[in-house]
């Protein structure tokens, strides 16, 4: 973690209201969120709300015979524990740190607390609560109909939005495992990009040298959800100058 670490750092927290933010803010705390860090489990109490600023949270489902699938990514435009205030506790999938970093994360009372105040806070979860249905819809579409060269392309470039950087640490067998795909399958499509100019790849590490390549080479999944991000938090009036996400 960093000194420089604040709850702006995450678009949610950075769009409740000055006044109704100075409710709960003494309550969030800063953690540090280390690379494979399972935050909850398949049908396990969720106790925490999860606020990633730096790190990235990789949702996913375990099939019975432990083959995995990403369902979603959640970074800095979001919140881990959406079940917490949708009324269900629990979930059938977990939830595992995919990018090293820092999160806030809030205690399940004092978030159902905000959340029933019926104010701000309780507007800006149900509009993500939306898009990230969008993007698990999509993920789905996405999985099932386009190549592992596309859904590779799509996963970089949700990945890149979250950091602030052009460089991924991030092995083929995780990507794999993300996108429920075997290894062999995100080799070559990784050569492929690699031979396009599009990305560098060495063991462990992943650099983006020309994002406009991937752009034209992924399908629409990525734009898709993008653009409902984009639109659903387009009228958000921030306390600081932190971006709205996409």
């Amino acid at each position: 973690m960093s000194p420089a670490d604040s709850p702006g750092q995450n678009h949610l927290l950075a769009a409740v209201p000055r006044k109704e933010f100075a409710e709960f803010s003494a309550y969030l705390e800063l953690v540090p969120m280390p690379l494979g860090t399972m935050l909850y489990v398949p049908d396990e109490q969720l106790e925490y709300a999860y606020f990633p600023t730096t790190s990235i949270v990789s949702l996913h489902y375990v099939t019975e015979s432990g083959a995995t699938a990403e369902m979603a990514g959640v970074g800095n435009e979001g919140m881990v524990g959406v079940s917490l205030y949708m009324g269900g506790n629990t979930t059938p999938s977990s939830a595992v740190v995919q990018t090293a970093g820092a999160a806030y994360r809030l205690e399940r009372a004092r978030l159902l607390q905000e959340f029933n105040r019926a104010g701000a806070m309780q507007r800006l979860l149900l509009r993500y609560m939306q898009a990230l249905m969008t993007h698990m819809a999509q993920t789905a579409v996405c999985n099932r109909h386009h190549t592992v060269e596309q859904q590779l392309c799509r996963w970089l470039l949700l990945t890149l939005d979250r950091l602030p950087t052009n460089h991924l640490v991030m092995t083929q067998d995780l990507v794999a495992n993300m996108l429920g795909v075997r290894r062999e399958g995100i080799t070559e499509a990784a050569g492929n990009l690699q031979r396009f100019g599009f990305i560098s790849y060495r063991r462990g590490h992943i650099a983006v040298l020309d994002r406009g390549g991937l752009e034209k080479h992924t399908c629409e999944c990525y734009g898709v959800v993008r653009t409902e991000m984009r639109r659903l938090f387009s009228d958000m009036q921030v306390r600081k100058t932190s971006p709205v996400p996409g």
